[in-house]
C-alpha cells in the first residue's frame, strides 16, 4: 500500500477523490480540496444518503429510501484504502463508508456490512482471506456509440471464442500490460490474466487479501478495468449474461478461514483433505445458498447466466475440483486448501457477495452443522442433486425477504432495504416491452 507521504507529495495534484460503494456496487464518488479532506479524515464528512436511495438510473426507489428528505450522512475515511489514479495524474483516492449509527446510510451501506461480518469472524477466531475472480467482455465502443446503437450488437474486442488464447493476448499486448501495471500501480495485484472462451472476452484473477480488503480491491479492480478500457477506446462490461448465445461471466470467490496463522480448513486426514470448520462452513453455505442469491445475483440478468452447460450452477451442490457445482472443493496443501463459491456473477456486489459467502459459513460453524450431502462426481448438469436455485429475481427476493436467518445474519433493516431494492429492480423489469415480445406478438396478436 502506498504511504501517505507517496500519497500527498509535491506531483500530488490538489484534489482528493472519494468514494462510497452503493447498494449496485457501483461507485459514487466526488473531488474534494485538500484542506476540505484533512478535515475529513479527521472528523468524517458528509455524504448525501440518497445514493442508498435511488437505483443504477439514478430513480427513487419506491418505498425503499427510509429517509424522504435525502439528508447528509456521516461518512468515515477508510485510511486503509488510500491509493493513486495513475490515470489520472496521481490523483488520491479513498473509499468512505458509515458507521452503524448513520441512519439509512448505516443500515444500507455494503462496506458497512461485510465490516460487522468480519468481525463476527474475529469473535469466533478467525481470519477470512478471500481471492477474486472476474470474467468480462471487452468491446470496441465508446458510451456515446453504445447509447447510438442502443446497446445493440456492440463490436467486441476480438472474433470467435479463443480461450487462453496466446494469439489475442498478444494481439492486444498493449492492453494487457496496461492492465497489469496500471492495476499494480493502483495497488491492485493480479495473479493471472487471460482471455477466456467467448467473443472479447478476458478473465483475472485478484491476489488473496483479508475479506474486507479483498472487497476493497474488488471494487476498485472494475472499475479500473472501466476506467483503463476507456484509454483504449474500448467500453468493459461485467453484465452477467451479455448475449444469450455466449457463455456469461462470473465473479468467483476463493475463500479460507485462518487461526493462529495456520489455514483452518486443512486438515490432511480429513475427507478430501478437509477439516471439520471447512466441512461445517461449507455446510453453511450449501444449505443457505438458496435464501441468499440476491447478494451473489442482484440483477434481473443475473439469472439468465444459470443454465445447464454454461459453467454456472443451477443446484445448490458441491463437488471436489469440479467447475460445474455452485461449491467448488480444491483440496491442496496447508497454505493452498480453499472453497470456491462459483455462484456470484461479474455483475455482484463484491461486499454483499463476500458478506453472504462468509456469513453462511461462519453460521454453519457456530451452529455445528455437518455436510451430509455427497459432493457430486462428474457433470452435475445431468444429475438432480441439490437444491433448485430460484430461476429469477423475484422469487429470489422473495425468499430473502421470508428468511428469518437472514435477519440474523445481516440485520432486519438491512435486508428489508435490500430486499425493497431488489423487489424494485424485478417490478421495473416487468412493467417493460421487451424487443422479445413486439417480434412475437406485435402482427399476430
Amino acid at each position: 500500500m502506498q504511504t501517505k507521504a507517496d500519497l500527498f507529495g509535491e506531483d500530488a495534484p490538489p484534489r482528493v477523490k472519494i468514494a462510497v460503494a452503493d447498494i449496485d456496487g457501483v461507485l459514487r464518488a466526488k473531488y474534494v480540496s485538500k484542506e476540505k479532506f484533512a478535515s475529513a479524515r479527521e472528523d468524517g464528512f458528509g455524504f448525501c444518503n440518497v445514493i442508498f436511495g435511488w437505483d443504477s438510473q439514478d430513480m427513487l426507489y419506491g418505498g425503499a429510501a427510509a429517509d424522504p428528505g435525502f439528508a447528509d450522512a456521516h461518512a468515515t475515511v477508510a485510511e486503509e484504502t488510500g491509493r493513486r489514479l495513475p490515470w489520472e495524474g496521481g490523483t488520491p483516492l479513498f473509499l468512505a463508508d458509515f458507521r452503524d449509527d448513520a441512519g439509512i446510510a448505516g443500515t444500507a451501506c455494503p462496506r458497512a456490512l461485510l465490516r460487522r461480518v468480519v468481525e463476527r469472524a474475529a469473535s469466533l477466531g478467525f481470519i477470512a482471506r478471500f481471492g477474486p475472480e472476474y470474467e468480462w467482455f471487452a468491446y470496441r465502443e465508446t458510451p456515446g456509440s453504445l447509447a447510438e446503437k442502443d446497446y445493440r450488437h456492440p463490436t467486441p474486442l476480438s472474433p470467435g471464442m479463443f480461450g487462453y488464447s496466446a494469439l489475442r493476448t498478444g494481439q492486444r499486448a498493449d492492453l494487457m500490460r496496461d492492465l497489469f501495471e496500471q492495476l499494480a500501480a493502483f495497488d491492485v495485484d493480479l495473479e493471472g490474466l487471460h482471455t477466456e472462451t467467448g467473443p472479447g472476452v478476458l478473465e483475472a484473477a485478484i491476489s488473496h487479501r483479508e475479506a474486507l480488503e479483498a472487497a476493497d480491491q474488488a471494487v476498485l479492480f472494475k472499475q479500473a478495468v472501466k476506467e483503463i478500457s476507456y484509454g483504449h477506446g474500448l467500453v468493459s462490461s461485467f453484465m452477467a449474461k451479455p448475449s444469450a448465445d455466449l457463455p456469461g461471466c462470473g465473479g468467483h470467490l476463493h475463500q479460507s478461514l485462518w487461526r493462529d496463522g495456520e489455514n483452518a480448513f486443512h486438515d490432511a486426514d480429513g475427507r478430501h483433505g478437509m477439516s471439520q470448520v471447512f466441512e461445517s462452513y461449507l455446510a453453511g453455505q450449501l444449505r443457505l445458498l438458496p435464501v441468499l442469491m440476491p447478494l451473489f445475483a442482484p440483477t434481473v440478468n443475473s439469472y439468465k447466466r444459470y443454465v445447464a452447460g454454461s459453467w454456472a450452477a443451477t443446484r445448490a451442490n458441491w463437488g471436489v475440483d469440479n467447475r460445474t457445482v455452485a461449491l467448488r472443493v480444491i483440496p491442496g496443501s496447508a497454505d493452498a486448501t480453499r472453497l470456491e463459491t462459483r455462484v456470484p456473477g461479474a455483475d455482484a456486489n463484491p461486499y454483499l457477495a463476500i458478506a453472504a459467502a462468509l456469513a453462511a459459513g461462519l453460521h454453519g460453524i457456530a451452529e455445528g452443522w455437518t455436510l451430509d450431502a455427497a459432493p457430486v462426481t462428474g457433470s452435475s448438469y445431468a444429475q438432480e442433486i441439490g437444491v433448485s436455485l430460484p430461476h429469477h429475481l423475484g422469487a429470489a427476493a422473495g425468499a430473502l425477504g421470508g428468511s428469518a436467518v437472514a435477519a440474523e445474519l445481516f440485520g432486519s433493516g438491512f435486508r428489508d432495504h435490500f430486499v425493497a431494492t431488489r423487489q424494485w429492480e424485478w417490478e421495473q423489469y416487468l412493467g417493460a416491452v421487451t424487443d422479445w415480445e413486439a417480434r412475437r406478438y406485435f402482427e399476430l396478436a
